[in-house]
């Protein structure tokens, strides 16, 4: 396979790559196979090379056990064996939180641990409490609680688990008393007198937080557990994902540094300037679920400086040539006009981008990159993307 020919537009390319394991060189093997790509002719200036943070992340080993994360959560909230810990408005996932709660249970294996959802969804939109059910009984100030509502109730709709019963399970294992409750307003928790909470959305964790703190200074986020020392990230525990038993894999460190390493290494063997994006989740959502994928605090843990603060902003493509076809434009000429438009370079206020939505770049191509790597794993954790970044 050569070069795309000059009728394609924008392409995502899945690059499949060995397996990769703590200590490799992840650095060198994305500049060994960019070296092939350039070879083949589908290495050009301005491409954008993604790497998913999962492999970033177990080339460093940032890997944590979760008697690691229960000392840090009992030294930072000062609990004792038998303390009560809140835990509030945690997503509900079997792979991303799981491993959390049976850590911060095991920070207080002869107390109780009391898990607030949000309800009718969680933060990314798993349903935790039939919609239905959550309007006749709930609202704004209702707290509901698990042991009160029937399980048929409770059962997510595409995975049939309930998760406040599994969630029970989790904190039981651990040997301490598991308090399952559903309540939009994040105080709610204080009414089973908690001596710490944590803070465990995502995105809205310090509205959450302020919200908490205004009844107990003694709160936390997940982003503030797991955010210093040699085995780390920025996010804490956030865009955490479980890794082998007992283990949790933290989003990527030092992002920046590491993709200014690769960018640097391609250019340096290939003489191609590409730039270079760490990916996590993907911005988008399940039109028949209404799940989103971004379970992560970024669609982006890091990038190279030609691709931040940049937003995609498009010329209203369509609408151009509608209005200048009516007005007895020839092809020729409109097709001059629209490329004259575009090399303007409109902002997001001009009319010329008018009915186009804009993003922020580095959102677009982390999200693109998502849809082709799968959460499944294709096997391409590199993903070249060609013809939308413009340096």
């Amino acid at each position: 396979m050569k070069t795309l020919p000059g009728y394609v537009g924008p392409a995502a390319l899945g690059v499949k790559m060995g397996i990769i394991v703590p200590g490799s060189d992840l650095v060198g093997e994305i500049a060994t196979r960019s070296e092939e790509l350039n070879r083949d002719g589908l290495l050009h200036d301005g491409d954008v090379v993604c790497v998913t943070e999962s492999v970033v992340a177990r080339s460093q080993n940032n890997i944590v056990s979760v008697d690691q994360i229960a000392a840090e959560v009992k030294a930072k909230l000062g609990l004792k064996d038998t303390s009560t810990l809140g835990v509030v408005h945690p997503i509900a996932s079997r792979n991303r939180f799981s491993v959390i709660l049976r850590a911060l249970a095991r920070a207080v294996p002869r107390g109780k641990v009391v898990v607030q959802f949000s309800y009718p969804y969680d933060e990314v939109g798993n349903q935790v409490i039939d919609p239905a059910y959550a309007a006749a009984h709930g609202g704004p100030s209702v707290v509901l609680y698990h042991r009160d509502i029937p399980t048929q109730v409770l059962l997510h709709p595409i995975t049939r688990i309930d998760y406040g019963a599994y969630y029970s399970e989790v904190v039981g294992r651990e040997g301490a008393e598991a308090v399952i409750m559903y309540a939009n307003d994040p105080q709610a928790v204080m009414a089973e007198e908690p001596e710490g909470v944590i803070a465990a959305d995502i995105r809205t964790r310090r509205q959450t937080q302020k919200q908490i703190k205004e009844a107990l200074s003694n709160c936390i986020t997940l982003q503030d557990i797991c955010s210093t020392g040699s085995i780390r990230s920025e996010w804490g525990l956030l865009g955490s994902n479980m890794s082998s038993d007992g283990k949790l894999k933290l989003a990527p460190r030092d992002c920046q540094e590491f993709t200014q390493s690769v960018q640097k290494e391609i250019l340096r063997r290939t003489g191609r300037k590409v730039e270079v994006l760490i990916y996590g989740d993907g911005a988008y959502k399940d039109p028949e679920t209404g799940i989103w994928e971004l379970a992560d605090p970024v669609t982006t843990f890091g990038c190279t400086s030609g691709l931040q603060e940049k937003m995609r902003c498009g010329v209203k493509y369509k609408m151009l040539v509608d209005q200048l076809h009516s007005q007895g434009k020839s092809f020729a000429e409109i097709e001059e006009a629209i490329e004259e438009a575009k090399a303007k370079g409109f902002g997001p206020d001009s009319i010329e981008t008018e009915g186009t939505t804009p993003r922020r770049l580095t959102d677009v191509l982390a999200t693109l990159a998502d849809l082709v790597s799968g959460s499944a794993d294709a096997g391409t954790p590199v993903v070249l993307i060609k013809g939308i970044y413009q340096g």
